[in-house]
């Protein structure tokens, strides 16, 4: 981005973020975005830097996938806080910071000095943001992204609809990372509200209370109606069975067929789809699906009362299960997604990136690494900004910008 380039959204701001895999997403959240995120890593490293998979598949503290994932567009430095000159830089840094970042097991920094509640005084700007597993106020019991799953309830969600089978844990650091979602926003909300308070304030948050928050209609039944959601597959849980959602397409892809039709106009348009394609006479269903424009629209949970319109609903599924018989996924994929109508292709990591529609929304990034001479492709945004540019530059070298700690020491 050169000087005449609009500036991004969080240009101006000073993030300090003490190294944790529990809070990492949140500050490339805010990085990408064009705040200055500093993270604060101990001697030696982030243990993160040593985890696999490896570029080129060789070990080293710079070439953790991981790292590069989840430190994007940040700066580093190496601080011992545990030590009395390193308590003393750490204690620099957050004068000239906007936000803290830290997911620090309870009690850890109020021993070293180094809380919030310690550091904060009367008159503080400063925007401290704590990811722990309970709250600040709660329990902090051992952790990590699988147990907070479990107990706080997503996994209860997640299978297969054998009900004998174990429930199957969400990949993808998902505790962690929906504790950071709750996080941003919250951050971006302390960030307006100082603008006319000029205050600073606690950000605490429960990455338990996260999860539980994301559990979709399991936590709701149970405190409403004291019933408990099964595990479907490739579906919503619920407290009763719903439709099998899951086909075959002709290309011998898996998909996901989502909603059906629901209203006159949907119905229509699958119809038409069966006329274009010359399928009539094959589609046993074809008939029933055409008294769809009786319907205005029908309700999932009006089925058992009107069983013509059951009847009508069940031929909407059955003519898409017809289609995916005859048609490649991604065919079926679109020509659904054109009607109106929900649905997904079940795509593997690298299928999902090189989809033509994420590619042509600019979602692949590829990311200059100087020391490599070469780009590698990551994750962009999911949003775009008119007049603040999301960018994203690599993952810091550990402890590249010890000059920081330097300058402010003179």
């Amino acid at each position: 981005m050169t000087p005449e380039d609009p500036k991004a959204a969080l240009t101006g701001y000073r993030v300090i973020e003490l190294a944790s895999e529990r809070c990492a997403l949140a500050g490339k959240l805010l990085a990408d975005m064009g705040a200055e995120v500093i993270v604060v890593e101990p001697p030696g490293g982030c243990d993160t830097r040593t985890w696999e998979p490896f570029a080129d598949d060789l070990p080293g503290l710079e070439n953790s996938l991981h790292w590069w994932h989840y430190n994007t567009s940040k700066k580093s430095v190496m601080v011992d806080i545990e030590t009395e000159v390193g308590a003393q830089q750490f204690q620099s840094l957050l004068a000239t910071a906007d936000v803290v970042i830290e997911a620090e097991p309870l009690g850890r920094l109020d021993a070293l000095g180094l809380d919030w509640n310690q550091l904060r005084g009367d008159e503080s700007k400063l925007i401290w943001t704590s990811i722990t597993h309970h709250g600040r106020d709660g329990g902090d019991p051992p952790a990590t992204d699988l147990t907070l799953l479990a107990e706080g309830g997503p996994v209860w969600s997640c299978g297969y609809d054998d009900q004998q089978l174990p429930p199957i844990r969400g990949g993808g650091n998902q505790a962690f990372h929906t504790a950071c979602h709750y996080a941003v926003p919250a951050i971006l909300v302390a960030l307006m509200w100082r603008e006319t308070s000029s205050k600073g304030q606690l950000i605490d948050v429960s990455m338990l209370g996260a999860a539980n928050a994301t559990t979709e209609f399991a936590t709701l039944w149970w405190l409403n109606a004291e019933q408990e959601v099964q595990r479907q597959t490739g579906r919503h849980a619920h407290t009763r069975p719903t439709e099998w959602t899951q086909i075959r397409c002709a290309d011998g892809r898996w998909f996901n067929t989502g909603m059906p039709p629901r209203n006159k106009r949907e119905f229509a348009a699958l119809r038409m789809w069966i006329e274009e394609l010359g399928l009539v006479e094959e589609c046993s269903h074809y008939e029933i699906l055409k008294l769809g424009d009786q319907y205005e629209r029908i309700g999932v949970f009006e089925l058992d009362a009107d069983p013509m319109a059951g009847e009508v609903f069940q031929a909407g599924r059955d003519v898409i299960e017809f289609l995916g018989q005859r048609l490649p996924a991604y065919e079926l994929f679109i020509g659904l997604q054109e009607r109106g109508m929900a649905c997904g292709i079940v795509y593997s990591p690298d299928e999902m990136i090189e989809d033509p529609h994420f590619v042509e929304r600019g979602f692949p990034v590829d990311v200059f690494y100087e020391d490599r001479d070469s780009t590698f492709t990551h994750p962009g945004a999911p949003y775009r900004f008119e007049r603040t540019p999301w960018m994203a530059t690599r993952a810091p070298h550990l402890g590249e910008h010890q000059t920081l700690i330097e300058e402010l020491s003179e």
